[in-house]
């Protein structure tokens, strides 16, 4: 008894060495500000809301609940975190004894030959026996707590490539929903368009019968009508493809999608906050995922290390044998047998040296791609940043071209009217605030709100707003930071 004490407190001392390196987070350069910031960088970020509930739209808030529902790529990737789930229980299982139960019963028939031994002891014999089994390795190197420090980070990078699922259905959804809006919009104007197009020919028709103008005019608005008409069919393609395509991210076959608020009826908020580059590591997943990759990868470099050492195993058993069934429980019965199994390789042929180049080689793919991920993420906030601000500019300056349209107009009708021009086409000054207006005629057209599309990658590049301090599958605790793991 004293021997397997000391045999267990020598497993127990050895086992608290670790082979391979620890994980320490990579130096990155990251940015001061922002290149396209209209304003010194602050903490807070639209990343750090629900953006979608500035558009103050209850429809649009139903379609991303639908969508976070019933989405399919996000439940494909729900599904991807419970198999990381399972498989970390898989592994660290491996830390733990294995206790197994049995029970046999064989028949043995000797042989009554001289020749064979036991000489002339022929006959038949039962035996039975219970046992309890016991296997146990000593994680002496840390192999199975390496594989258990992987398997967990990849389970955080499933959950992380969650995360990055739901950021970027949720601005699909948003964009798609406003996109139909505008579309929306847009048709609506175009047939009102059509309409003043019919009254400008019904128009140039009575002037022709009154003598007043040429057929050329007659033919001009006949040929402005049928290119405005045009527009229709398009639109109503444009519009059913744009449904189809929320349907799908919706989780459910193509059909219809039910409106809510007008474009013109949205609110937007009049500045984006878009926080410090330097927080843009803990906010976006695809970030973390792509560390968490990297930290599974260091932890291998510590598995593959270990095959170098022996592997130290205790095994044992302890239950009871007997011939006779009614002797199986007493003491004469017991049998047990208790000691470690050494296992040292010797010979090979360099597999060890090639697993380890192996994953060595893995480690630093998960470097690379990690700081490729982190200027991938800068780029994608870089462009989302400079397209929010120039669309802002180009709706002032379409704000203004719309209100000198509309003068423009008034006074080509006018002149048309008093027989001092004749019909206003595409071409002249008085066609083109024809065409201002139907862009924004008291209605808003795609161009009319070029940035409210904006918002939501705006706010995807800079991570979604429940990226705050959250609990972790798996692990009841809150994530520790990198540096501290």
């Amino acid at each position: 008894m004293r021997r397997l004490v000391a045999q267990l407190a020598l497993g127990l001392a050895l086992a608290g060495c670790t082979l391979g390196p620890d994980y320490h987070r990579p130096t990155v350069s990251a940015p001061e500000v922002w290149r396209a910031a209209q304003a010194a960088p602050e903490p807070a970020s639209l990343a750090d809301l629900a953006w979608w509930e500035l558009f103050q739209d209850d429809e649009l808030r139903r379609l991303v609940q639908t969508a976070t529902e019933a989405n399919k790529d996000l439940r494909i990737a729900v599904t991807r975190v419970d198999q990381a789930r399972a498989q970390l229980g898989v592994t660290r299982s491996a830390q733990f004894p294995e206790i197994n139960a049995g029970a046999s019963v064989t028949t043995n028939r000797f042989s009554d030959s001289d020749n064979v031994p036991p000489r002339g002891q022929g006959g038949q014999t039962d035996l039975f026996s219970t046992t309890v089994d016991l296997a146990f390795e000593l994680d002496i190197w840390g192999r199975l707590r390496r594989a258990t420090e992987a398997a967990r980070a990849e389970l955080l990078a499933s959950e992380e490539a969650r995360h990055a699922v739901v950021m970027t259905l949720v601005s699909d959804v948003a964009a798609a929903y406003l996109q139909l809006r505008q579309l929306d919009t847009e048709l609506e104007t175009t047939r009102a368009n059509v309409a003043s197009r019919r009254g400008s020919l019904q128009l140039v028709r009575d002037r022709l019968d009154a003598g007043l103008t040429s057929a050329l005019d007659l033919r001009q608005a006949e040929a402005e009508l049928a290119s405005t008409a045009a527009q229709i069919p398009d639109l109503e393609r444009q519009i059913a493809q744009t449904e189809h395509r929320l349907s799908i991210l919706l989780g459910r076959n193509p059909g219809g999608i039910s409106r809510g608020r007008p474009l013109t009826g949205q609110t937007f908020p009049p500045t984006v906050p878009a926080g410090l580059p330097s927080t843009l590591l803990e906010r976006r997943p695809d970030i973390r995922q792509a560390e968490d990759g990297l930290v599974a990868a260091n932890a291998r470099i510590g598995v593959a290390r270990t095959a170098f050492f022996p592997q130290v195993s205790l095994t044992g058993s302890f239950g009871v044998e007997s011939v006779a069934l009614s002797d199986l429980f007493t003491g004469p019965s017991r049998i047990w047998q208790f000691g470690p199994t050494v296992t040292l390789p010797i010979f090979n042929a360099a597999r060890n040296r090639a697993n380890l180049e192996l994953v060595e080689a893995r480690q630093r793919e998960a470097v690379i791609r990690y700081e490729q991920a982190i200027q991938q993420a800068f780029r994608e906030v870089e462009d989302a940043l400079i397209a929010h601000r120039k669309a802002r500019e180009a709706l002032l300056e379409q704000e203004a071209a719309v209100r000198a349209s509309r003068e423009a107009l008034s006074i080509a009708e006018f002149r048309y009217t008093s027989g001092l021009t004749s019909y206003p086409t595409s071409s002249t000054p008085s066609g083109r605030c024809s065409r201002r207006r139907s862009q924004r005629a008291g209605h808003c057209s795609p161009n009319s709100w070029p940035w409210s599309s904006s918002t939501g990658p705006l706010a995807a590049a800079g991570t979604p707003g429940w990226s705050r301090e959250r609990h972790r599958a798996g692990d009841e605790r809150p994530r520790a930071p990198r540096s501290e793991r």
